[in-house]
């Protein structure tokens, strides 16, 4: 029995051991089972963290990619438009040449018929004249038969012969006529062949002026260091020259823009010798301004001296020789004015040539006939006015003075001289090429032509034609007269004067016909 409740006992013992282990173990093992969780989600915000910086990264090299490729395509895209707009600018002028052929060609056959038709009326009118003239002559040789019946012969004499003076002096006035008729054509054709030589023995080349300037950079980093901390460089930079500091996306490049050449040649040499010295600070660009400033100084002269030389101009003053050299950083309508000024002298020279008259008077005149553009907007006044105070102060003659005055009809010429670089200026501003217009602008000038012919009365069309030289308005002809026209042509040419700006001439032609038309049937 004792056996048995010691066996018994050591059972109960086993079981409660047994069981305690159980709890026991069970505990440990949860336990340990929490701290495997733990390590395990330890583990796996580590690797959680490790990819989010992973995929940052990624993220972040695409979007330099994308950036870089972005800025490429841009690129790309600005160089296909700007192809597009140069083909179409091309087809422009080539549309412009073919209009400008077919209206040569229109001219032409108009002119001819014209010509038949005149001369059909014109001996249309002859043979009626003649027959008339037979009849008078008729009459008047019964009268002179009546007449000669009861005169002496003496009387009879005298009669003869002063109807024989009057009518040789008829015959001489017309044999004068034809004579200063065809004086007056080839002296026409005399005046052409002299300018066209003219023209074909100086042939410059041209270069288009524009108003912005672009820099290349080294590198795209340069950009955020000439923009400086809070921009204090770009703003002293602007400050100093004068001129704006354009800064895009365009890689490693930035625009210069200003009106004034001068400035934006100063300001484009500022920002060269900054890249090349490497530091960038507002006491550096000062420094650099002035550096670029006395360069451009030397260059003036230097651009002075040259022109003189090149035309052969002698006894100049200094100072007027350093205000031709500031023309070389002047433009007008895209023509550089010092090229243009030696241009005019050249062809000045070449004609006074031709027709035996002062060659260096006509050069020097032309040389100097746009000095007055040197001077910036600080002096009030025309540049010619400007230009002959110049003049005066300097010792100018008061003919060279006259040729300045008068080539913009400011003054009659004293001169044939003076006349002579009138018609060279003409000549070099109206020469394929030497100027510019952009083709906005050109465009909107063409309609601004037609839109002030259309606001008149009784206006039935009007067209801009020969680049916007000529503009042709037609009229309603039952409402309108010749003299209706010929008034009506002179306001138009006036508005145009006060209200446009434009290079040249600019011809108006009024047409006014007339046509009745009917069918037999």
């Amino acid at each position: 029995m004792e056996v048995l409740i010691y066996i018994i006992v050591g059972i109960i013992g086993i079981s409660a051991g047994i069981a305690v282990g159980w709890i026991v173990g069970s505990r440990v093992g949860k336990k340990k089972a929490e701290t495997e969780i733990e390590e395990r989600l330890k583990k796996t915000r580590q690797d959680a963290e490790s990819i989010i910086k992973e995929a940052e990264k990624e993220a972040l090299e695409i979007k330099k990619k994308a950036i870089i490729e972005a800025r490429e395509e841009a690129h790309l895209i600005r160089e296909e438009i700007e192809k597009e707009r140069k083909r179409r600018e091309e087809e422009i002028k080539q549309l412009e040449d073919r209009l400008l052929k077919r209206e040569e060609m229109l001219s032409k056959r108009e002119e001819l018929l014209d010509k038949r038709e005149s001369f059909v009326e014109n001996l249309k009118l002859e043979l009626e004249a003649k027959a008339k003239e037979l009849e008078q002559k008729e009459r008047e040789v019964q009268e002179k038969f009546i007449q000669l019946a009861g005169l002496t012969a003496e009387q009879a004499r005298e009669m003869v012969l002063q109807e024989a003076r009057e009518k040789y002096e008829h015959e001489i006035a017309k044999i004068y006529v034809q004579i200063k008729t065809r004086y007056e054509e080839e002296v026409d054709k005399y005046a052409k062949k002299i300018i066209a030589d003219a023209i074909q023995r100086y042939a410059p080349e041209y270069t288009g002026e524009v108003t912005i300037s672009t820099v290349a950079l080294p590198n795209d980093d340069m950009k955020g260091r000439l923009i400086g901390r809070e921009g204090r460089n770009i703003r002293t930079f602007e400050k100093i020259t004068g001129v704006d500091l354009i800064i895009d996306d365009t890689p490693e490049m930035v625009t210069l823009s200003s009106f004034n050449p001068l400035r934006r040649e100063i300001a484009r040499r500022t920002i060269e010798k900054l890249i090349q010295d490497g530091r960038i600070h507002p006491a550096r660009i000062e420094e650099m301004y002035e550096k670029a400033k006395a360069e451009i100084e030397r260059e003036i002269k230097e651009a002075g001296q040259e022109a003189v030389i090149t035309v052969g101009v002698g006894g100049l003053h200094p100072e007027i020789i350093k205000l031709l050299g500031r023309l070389k950083f002047r433009t007008s309508y895209g023509q550089n004015v010092l090229a243009h000024s030696i241009e005019v002298a050249q062809i000045a020279g070449l004609l006074a040539a031709e027709l035996g008259l002062n060659v260096d008077k006509a050069k020097r005149g032309g040389l100097l006939h746009d000095i007055g553009k040197a001077v910036d907007h600080e002096v009030e006044g025309s540049h010619t006015v400007i230009g002959a105070e110049l003049l005066k102060r300097y010792g100018e003659s008061d003919e060279i003075i006259n040729m300045i005055m008068a080539h913009h009809g400011e003054e009659e010429p004293m001169t044939p001289e003076a006349a002579i670089v009138t018609a060279a200026d003409a000549i070099s501003a109206a020469r394929p090429g030497a100027r510019r217009e952009d083709i906005e602008s050109y465009i909107k000038r063409l309609m601004k032509l037609e839109e002030i012919a259309k606001s008149y009365k009784y206006v039935e069309n009007a067209y801009a034609i020969q680049a916007g030289r000529e503009i042709r308005v037609i009229v309603q002809p039952e409402k309108t007269d010749d003299a209706t026209i010929e008034k009506m042509a002179h306001d138009i040419a006036m508005r145009i004067e006060n209200e446009l700006q434009y290079p040249g001439v600019l011809k108006v032609v009024v047409i006014r016909e007339k046509r009745s038309i009917a069918y037999a049937k």
